[in-house]
């Protein structure tokens, strides 16, 4: 057996451990028509729905980029479109050379 069958062998015997030494919270529930996923989507009011609650949790977990690393790559997007552009102006300019010299005469 490798050594990552044997962890993984260890890591769910241990969590069957822990959830057989755990007390059955299930029978404690009541048990409700609708599910988790849309008693949570029911919050919301008038002025604040749902889908924007949900908007504003997903961008508070954003790891936004600081100020030096926007800048650096801003310039990246700008020297790499450049680049490209030159690449694609000269192969524009050397097709319409090839065209006008060769088909058009």
């Amino acid at each position: 057996m490798g050594r990552e069958a044997r962890r993984a062998q260890e890591r769910s015997e241990r969590r069957a451990s822990r959830s057989a030494a755990r007390p059955n919270r299930a029978a404690n529930k009541v048990t409700t028509s609708r599910s988790p996923n849309e008693q949570a989507r029911s919050k919301g009011s008038l002025l604040k729905p749902a889908w924007v609650m949900d908007i504003i949790n997903e961008l508070k977990k954003v790891t936004w980029p600081n100020r030096q690393e926007v800048g650096y790559l801003s310039f990246v997007v700008i020297v790499v479109s450049l680049i490209i552009g030159t690449i694609l102006g000269i192969a524009d300019l050397g097709f319409g050379w090839f065209i006008e010299n060769t088909i058009l005469r």
